[in-house]
């Protein structure tokens, strides 16, 4: 049996679980299906700069969380947004509403992953096969795996005598389609971001420039997703309803100079877990943003960490 851990999924609970494991001394492997690390949490360079086509931003709830996002801002790797979105409606726009601070990043949130990874020394090798009691992959049997992911792709990679394990993934989960649109100038009103009501096609709008900090001319829009759900396999078909609600909410009649469609079949969990994670008898764990609800950066990043705290225990003690 190998004294190694598992990973599978390079998102910020994977890394927060890798992190928990090697601060506890123990020997971690990463696998991941991307070509870099992220997850949801993605970027995509658009004209030389950064645009987070996946998550839009993150909040601050617990200490825990808390002294992380610290360093981050010591650094100016993160930076607060704002904490007033407006509303809006297919018509325009209604009003505003205050939550908690939002937090953005200068380099696009996979920035942040990029960070917590740092000196881990994590041996990436690619997506993994189906994962066995043992726990095993690919014929090697590890100390413990950790699957940090959406709890429909945990459940393609477990075997059916995982039975415990395969009860608790699965699940209902949103899709979204996010579409970058660039324009020449800044031709709609002063919004940090804009809550979309009552619409068959949008749900958010982010003003990438403000949210960056440069001000670029810049708009991502998040799909609804039952939308969402009819264009999946054709992400491009949602950019005229797209661009014809942007001009409703925000008044914008310019076309755009370049516009992108980025599809996440898995976006929100409906239901997620009320846990921060799963960790069964066969030594097979489950965390990400299906736990520790409701959905968002901060609850993935615990979830993450818990499992990893929970699973530095298993196998022979660190020397």
């Amino acid at each position: 049996m190998s004294e190694e851990f598992l990973v599978v999924g390079g998102g910020v609970s994977g890394i927060a679980c890798a992190r928990a494991l090697v601060d506890a001394r123990r020997p971690v492997v990463l696998r991941d299906r991307g070509h870099r690390l992220g997850g949801r949490m993605a970027v995509k360079t658009i004209d030389d700069r950064p645009v987070d086509v996946g998550a839009s931003y993150f909040t601050v709830s617990v200490p825990a969380f808390q002294k992380v996002v610290d360093q981050w801002l010591d650094v100016e790797l993160a930076h607060p947004w704002t904490d007033t979105f407006h509303v809006g409606e297919p018509g325009g726009l209604i009003g505003t509403r205050t939550g908690p601070m939002r937090y953005a990043t200068p380099l696009g949130l996979r920035s942040l992953i990029e960070d917590l990874a740092r000196g881990l020394a994590l041996e990436q090798r690619g997506e993994a096969a189906e994962i066995e009691p043992g726990p095993s992959v690919d014929g090697v049997t590890y100390a413990g795996v950790a699957l940090a992911m959406p709890g429909p792709q945990a459940l393609d990679l477990l075997a059916d005598s995982l039975s415990a394990e395969r009860a608790v993934s699965g699940g209902v989960w949103e899709p979204c389609i996010s579409l970058v649109a660039t324009y020449d100038k800044r031709v709609w009103p002063d919004v940090d971001g804009v809550f979309v009501n009552d619409s068959p096609v949008l749900t958010f709008i982010a003003d990438d420039g403000r949210r960056r900090g440069d001000d670029a001319p810049v708009l991502v829009a998040h799909t609804h997703p039952i939308l969402s759900a009819r264009h999946l396999d054709d992400p491009d078909a949602v950019i005229a309803p797209v661009l014809a609600e942007l001009e409703g909410v925000l008044g914008i009649t310019a076309s755009p100079s370049s516009v992108i469609a980025k599809r996440w079949s898995l976006a929100k969990p409906v239901n997620p877990h009320a846990e921060h994670y799963f960790l069964g008898a066969s030594g097979v764990g489950l965390c990400g943003d299906g736990w520790h609800g409701p959905s968002r950066i901060e609850s993935a990043y615990l979830s993450g960490r818990a499992l990893g705290r929970a699973m530095a225990s298993l196998g022979p003690a660190a020397a």
